[in-house]
């Protein structure tokens, strides 16, 4: 069973209630359908639901009828919703005026339903930006426990099983943190590792610090904010196996990690790979993509407190559909 496989099966074993706020969308609606039929996920369609029947039967969707359909105009929680949306942000100055109309918006109504317990994840993107996205998500479902930063993991396939767990690797960050310092890099390692558990199904994270140096192979500012990022993801969490500063190949490659690290459980072993900042992480999976011509599942969205995903403008509606059983076994870990 390949991984894709293996993340719905794991979805399916313990469905998920997952918002779909962009539920009037072609690509959103055909996936919705597609998990509903195969019992992925319960799934919570956020539109007008005459709009949305009446596109189910254009399309041919016979599933659509399974989910729970609300209507952000005609929502009989609107003002309940509103009311808290408020005592949430009445610090940065929002009135209720404001938030009677913010949870009329998809994406704020989605982030509420999952606030007061009515949902497990949601996501969006397929007509929104990520920074609409997120905003709503860090306003009222904010970040995990001990997390500040929000980060986004990929998962490359590769078609070489001496590598990582079996040829797969959970690489972060590759979507949302351009420049992190060190306390965000040493979060970016906690929650990769998280991800590669709770969505890749790995046992043991074994979490590699890259840089252009090796052990001291260099010397260099940048360098300097990757070793003491190892040094607080430990302290972060003391369970975490990671090492750093390593180079690439010296993660990856027995015989290397042994000659430049001697004496590290990680140097050679590595499945997980944080990045020292966004311009390498997302330069480095496209080519592992591209040239290596391994599958990338993602960005995964991690840190925060309840999963919130967001798509590409250009997904298909595989795409979405993966992501369903994606978000899916996150929330069951964010229930741990």
């Amino acid at each position: 069973m390949d991984l894709v496989q293996q993340i719905i099966e794991r979805a399916k074993s313990n469905k998920q209630r997952i918002v779909l706020p962009e539920a009037t969308e072609e690509r959103t609606l055909r996936a919705a359908d597609r998990v509903l039929a195969e019992d992925i996920a319960d799934l919570i369609l956020i539109g007008n639901p005459d709009e949305i029947h009446g596109l189910a039967k254009q399309w041919g969707l016979e599933n659509i009828d399974k989910a729970t359909l609300i209507d952000p105009e005609n929502n009989p929680k609107s003002e309940e919703y509103a009311q808290l949306l408020t005592e949430l942000r009445k610090k940065k100055g929002m009135t209720i005026e404001k938030a009677r109309e913010l949870v009329k918006n998809p994406l704020y109504l989605g982030c509420m339903i999952i606030k007061t317990e009515g949902a497990d994840g949601q996501i969006s993107g397929a007509l929104s930006t990520t920074g609409d996205t997120l905003r709503p998500a860090l306003q009222i479902i904010k970040c995990s426990p001990g997390i500040t930063c929000v980060s986004g993991a990929m998962l490359l396939i590769t078609k070489q099983p001496q590598y990582g767990e079996n040829g797969i690797l959970v690489v972060g960050d590759v979507a949302v943190t351009p420049m992190p310092d060190a306390v965000q890099l040493s979060q970016i390692a906690v929650c990769t590792a998280q991800t590669a558990k709770s969505v890749a199904g790995f046992e043991d994270p074994r979490v590699a610090m890259l840089s252009f140096s090796t052990k001291g192979s260099a010397s260099h500012e940048v360098v300097d904010k990757v070793i003491e990022a190892t040094k607080l993801a430990k302290e972060l969490d003391p369970s975490l196996k990671v090492d750093g500063e390593l180079q690439a190949d010296a993660a990856l490659v027995p015989s290397v990690g042994a000659k430049k690290a001697p004496g590290s459980e990680i140097a050679g072993k590595a499945n997980v790979l944080v990045f020292p900042n966004l311009e390498v992480g997302n330069i480095g999976y496209k080519l592992v993509q591209r040239l290596g011509d391994a599958e990338a599942l993602g960005p995964i969205l991690q840190g925060i407190a309840r999963p919130v995903n967001d798509l590409s403008r250009g997904c298909s509606v595989d795409d979405i559909y993966k992501m369903v059983a994606i978000t899916a076994c996150q929330a069951m870990d964010a229930k741990k």
